[in-house]
């Protein structure tokens, strides 16, 4: 009998546990299945270091069951911030995908105030760029073998002591920078160099660009503090060969028309 009256406690003790899990459990597990939540999603393609802004994403509403905590929810959260990574359409967006600044070889393209320009020229065989070893920062002289036609290969003086921002490859993807843009025999190598010049500058870069013969040689590469007495140096230049050019409040030339330096390296 004791027997009996154990198996008939353990079998009364199953039914309970069943109910339960049906009656109370279940539910509050379709419950949370079925919960719904706002997040951000993206609606236009979105490159890395591009700047979310407010038509490139929209809030919907999803499921929330298995919903990373770290999924932005609010779009004042992801609008105005920078991507780490590319995005594409209908993805979520996660708070370790954004930065508060842009990336550092980006950072230059977000604050130019007309003073300066970024201009990339072409790198049109491996040893014209150093071979790719050039990085953002660096202090590059440019180079111009037969220099307008005058068979005589000078670095003139505007573009004696410009500085890098970035090395890229053809795909778009910085060479410089740490991104992925393939390894060993399949590695992408550089294929234009942008760099930070005045309008004096992108004139002169221009014409060589078009010429197709330019060559970039390193001058320094160290930190920032003396990298910025080149560029003052050659600020100091360039006031001297163009000391008509001004502009107005506009940013319009007045006055002042280009006059290439032909000299070398002081």
């Amino acid at each position: 009998m004791s027997i009996l009256k154990n198996r008939t406690m353990v079998g009364a003790l199953c039914i309970l546990l069943s109910l339960i899990i049906c009656f109370g459990m279940t539910p509050l597990f379709n419950r949370a299945v079925s919960a719904k939540t706002d997040i951000v999603r993206v609606v236009k393609e979105i490159k890395a270091g591009e700047k979310i802004s407010k038509d490139m994403v929209q809030t919907v509403e999803v499921g929330g069951y298995g919903l990373p905590e770290s999924v932005i929810r609010k779009p004042e959260l992801a609008i105005g911030k920078y991507t780490k990574a590319d995005l594409t359409v209908g993805d979520y967006i996660l708070t370790a995908k954004l930065s508060e600044t842009p990336a550092a070889e980006n950072a230059y393209l977000y604050s130019l105030d007309g003073t300066k320009q970024a201009m990339s020229v072409t790198i049109k065989q491996f040893a014209d760029g150093l071979s790719g070893k050039l990085q953002s920062g660096d202090i590059v002289s440019v180079i111009a073998p037969d220099y307008m036609q005058q068979g005589a290969t000078v670095i003139p003086q505007e573009l004696k002591y410009v500085e890098v921002i970035s090395v890229t490859a053809s795909s778009g993807y910085d060479a410089n920078t740490g991104e992925t843009v393939g390894s060993g025999d399949d590695r992408e190598l550089p294929s234009t160099v942008t760099l930070l010049v005045t309008p004096e500058q992108s004139r002169v870069l221009a014409a060589l660009e078009a010429d197709g013969k330019l060559h970039l040689s390193l001058v320094y590469r160290g930190s920032d503090e003396n990298a910025a007495k080149f560029i003052e140096a050659q600020d100091k230049a360039l006031a001297a060969i163009y000391p008509g050019d001004q502009q107005d409040v506009e940013g319009r030339e007045t006055s002042g028309q280009p006059a290439f330096g032909t000299n070398g390296v002081e």
